[in-house]
């Protein structure tokens, strides 16, 4: 018998899977993956440690707000913006509210996608 994965997730169940904030600041959750596709989400508390990664992200945030630290630049965010960040850069949330937490979705090669 095959099982079909799931491809839908809630905010709700999503935030079910983290870690509890006592385990550690990285709070992140894996929620599907297929091909080069990676869903996660994330929940930081106090800092955000993460470094550059090997795939183009996009990060969806569902709460909270703050700044948003992209290679050289750095903007506000808050609930609803969507942030790109390029394969190898440096990126960081900071001074973010204690409910920030976000949908990260990893895709393409390893390396990132060719610029047009």
């Amino acid at each position: 018998m095959t099982t079909t994965p799931a491809f839908r997730a809630t905010v709700d169940q999503a935030i079910a899977k983290l870690p509890e904030p006592d385990e550690g600041l990285l709070r992140s959750a894996t929620l599907f993956e297929r091909g080069s596709l990676l869903v996660k989400f994330y929940a930081p508390r106090g800092h955000d440690p993460q470094t550059s990664h090997e795939q183009d992200e996009l990060y969806v945030v569902v709460s909270g707000s703050g700044d948003f630290v992209n290679g050289d630049a750095r903007h506000a965010f808050g609930p609803g913006d969507v942030l790109f960040v390029p394969v190898g850069a440096s990126h960081r949330f900071e001074n973010f509210t204690h409910d920030f937490c976000t949908w990260v979705i990893f895709y393409g090669p390893e390396g990132g996608e060719r610029a047009e």
